[in-house]
């Protein structure tokens, strides 16, 4: 099962959803655990994790570092809103590369059924064309994310209806 993704200029938000064969409880882990972070988010080629600082807490801070597709360092922050092991992750984000302080959400809802957890990422309050652009990489992301969880390889090319990570 491919990512499906949607947009929506008039409410500001993307979502994708993905299946993983893995327990919520391992999904959860692996999203919320800086050490499994380093090791799945990125391609390790024209995007790399560099390191990651989490105080796993709601109002916590959170604030990823990396190498984008120009081979440039820029990060990511934000803060932790809502909490739930191994339901719903939900952080601000503020990316370092967009140029503004306007700040979006991210959330992620689990659903396990039968070993396969359901993965909803939601993200919302992009309010511009570009922000929204600047954010369709989360199917890659979703990919790598399973990849990472059920033994494969990231994968090299876009998902079905993915477009490229920008920075």
């Amino acid at each position: 099962m491919n990512p499906t993704a949607s947009g929506s200029p008039s409410n500001e938000i993307l979502q994708q959803e993905i299946a993983i064969h893995a327990p919520a409880t391992r999904v959860f882990a692996a999203l919320t655990d800086p050490r499994q972070r380093l090791q799945w988010w990125g391609d390790g080629q024209r995007f790399r994790l560099l390191g990651m600082d989490s105080d796993l807490r709601p109002g916590g801070p959170w604030e990823m570092r990396f190498t984008g597709m120009d081979g440039n360092p820029v990060s990511v922050r934000g803060e932790y809103r809502e909490i739930d092991p191994p339901r719903v992750l939900s952080f601000t984000w503020l990316p370092g590369w967009q140029g503004d302080t306007t700040v979006s959400l991210v959330r992620f809802e689990l659903a396990e059924s039968g070993g396969i957890t359901t993965v909803r990422l939601t993200h919302s309050g992009l309010i511009t064309e570009a922000s929204r652009a600047s954010h369709r990489g989360w199917p890659f992301i979703l990919e790598w994310l399973r990849a990472y969880i059920e033994g494969g390889s990231a994968p090299t090319s876009a998902p079905d209806g993915a477009e490229p990570l920008r920075n």
